[in-house]
């Protein structure tokens, strides 16, 4: 414990920035808290697949995360990335700027579309590609994994089919377009 004298006549716990830590929590938080990744702060030393450039915000070796890897991706328009999967992983796509179309499947046959403020959900071992719909503009998404380390499987081998089908989200609430 700190030696120094503690006022607590002003009737409140509010610290600001600036005070000292007043017990060994404050002083494990200051450090071991909250973090706030920037934008050009973004790590592009993380696995990769041909055609997307992805960048990692949130891991294991960047602040310590234990259960989880965040990071953003760009792809080029009018561009396809190579096939992968992300191993046991579960994925979630946020799209932010461009139109988004996955496709997916042992030959790629499912296909389906996202936009912006749309979320795509990607379950572990499934061969998946990601391709910018839009021939003009960037696609632009925020990526998040269910593990502390970027699981990325190329995959090679994979014959597409030429016309896949369309998969939309039909439930008692969404009704097919």
């Amino acid at each position: 414990m700190s030696d120094e004298p503690h006022d607590h006549a002003h009737g409140h716990s509010h610290h600001h920035p600036h005070d000292a830590p007043h017990s060994p929590d404050e002083a494990r938080w200051k450090h071991d808290g909250v973090r706030v990744i920037t934008g050009d702060k973004l790590d592009p030393n993380t696995a990769q697949t041909p055609g997307m450039f992805r960048q990692a915000a949130i891991n294991h070796a960047r602040v310590g995360a234990q259960k989880i890897w965040a990071g953003t991706v760009a792809i080029e328009p009018d561009a396809k990335t190579g096939v992968h999967h992300h191993g046991a992983l579960e994925s979630v796509i946020y799209v932010v700027r461009g139109r988004a179309r996955m496709r997916w499947g042992e030959r790629l046959e499912f296909v389906a579309e996202a936009g912006p403020g749309d979320f795509i959900y990607v379950p572990p071992f499934v061969p998946h590609q990601e391709i910018n719909a839009s021939p003009d503009e960037a696609l632009e998404c925020v990526l998040v994994r269910s593990d502390n380390e970027a699981v990325v499987v190329n995959i090679t081998d994979i014959e597409p089919v030429e016309r896949p089908e369309a998969v939309y989200w039909v439930d008692p609430i969404h009704k097919h377009p």
